[in-house]
């Protein structure tokens, strides 16, 4: 699943994205965001908002537009 040494924030959120993987685009990233606001406690979404920020490389781009609608505004 995920990469050896991956944050957990990061590793959940792209078995999360995998799940949605059939779906399209647009619903998949919402449900996504609806699962981590519902389910993750802020500092999880924090932490994957920080490793999106640094880079994020590793994750799956679903997870990402996911996560940036959780993004409070500055």
């Amino acid at each position: 699943m995920g990469h050896p040494g991956q944050p957990p924030d990061v590793r959940l959120a792209n078995e999360i994205a995998i799940q949605f993987a059939h779906v399209p685009t647009e619903k998949a990233v919402a449900e996504i965001a609806k699962h981590m606001h519902s389910f993750w406690e802020p500092r999880m979404v924090r932490a994957l908002l920080a490793h999106i920020d640094a880079g994020g490389g590793d994750l799956d781009p679903l997870a990402v537009a996911a996560a940036e609608q959780l993004r409070q505004p500055a």
